[in-house]
């Protein structure tokens, strides 16, 4: 509209400028004073046309400035809609996860209590008035960072499994302290520490108890890191070395997902 205001503008203009030279053309056949009228009067008019033309190319280049104002605040929207849905999208995928992981550790705890129930591992209730003396600094270390794993606070199990094993690198449950701490590294998502925990005990004990559920916790972190071919002969080894244990069972499950 505005466009087509100016081009009626223009064509008034050359319209008014023709007639002011017109009008000067023909000064001779009226008097001086006439055409001299006539000439100023056009002349104003041609001043207004260009001073309405002027405001209409101001307004116009304001119009101008104000959409490429809403455009850029319309895609400033845009880009933190993105990012909103981007960031739900991320806490939707970490609610995943640790749902994941909590299944995970819990299937586990299961397992391994029932392991140490049937080897006899397990910790006995206390017996005799003098049973609380017995248990031994080494002990006490160990059970109070198992029961803070339980409890769910993994940050504080961590502190508390490195602490046994650097005080107690010889203990008999040197190795399911290590157990424990690399579960607790991949509660809080420090895979590769967890699986180099693993590892450790592996090499340090490899007819450990919790030696199967070592490796199936090793594949659960390569899956976690995306290394989906390590996991899977993770799983293999798994498998192979230790087909009747429970963690075998849990790891073809795992592995018929991951093909």
């Amino acid at each position: 509209m505005r466009t087509t205001s100016l081009r009626l503008l223009r064509a008034g203009m050359l319209a008014l400028a023709a007639l002011v030279i017109s009008a000067g053309a023909r000064a001779d056949l009226f008097g001086d004073d006439e055409a001299r009228r006539a000439i100023i009067d056009l002349r104003q008019r041609f001043d207004a046309a260009v001073t309405a033309q002027n405001r209409l190319v101001e307004e116009n280049a304001g119009l101008r400035r104000n959409m490429l104002d809403l455009q850029q605040q319309i895609q400033a929207l845009k880009d933190d809609l993105a990012r909103s849905r981007g960031q739900q999208e991320q806490i939707e995928r970490d609610v995943d996860l640790q749902r994941s992981q909590q299944e995970n550790l819990q299937a586990l705890d299961e397992r391994v209590k029932k392991l140490e129930a049937g080897s006899g591992l397990a910790s006995a209730p206390p017996q005799g008035a003098d049973a609380d003396a017995a248990i031994d600094d080494e002990s006490k270390a160990y059970e109070d960072a198992l029961a803070v794993f339980r409890a769910g606070n993994y940050a504080a199990a961590q502190t508390g499994f490195a602490a046994f094993i650097k005080r107690y690198p010889r203990s008999s449950q040197a190795p399911s302290a290590l157990f424990w701490l690399g579960n607790a590294q991949y509660a809080t998502r420090n895979y590769r520490e967890a699986i180099t925990n693993f590892r450790s005990l592996l090499t340090a004990a490899p007819n450990h108890t919790k030696a199967a559920e070592s490796l199936l916790s090793i594949a659960n972190c390569q899956i976690e890191l995306k290394d989906t071919r390590a996991a899977r002969a993770t799983l293999e080894t798994l498998i192979k070395n230790y087909p009747q244990s429970e963690a075998a069972q849990a790891g073809r499950e795992r592995l018929a997902r991951l093909r």
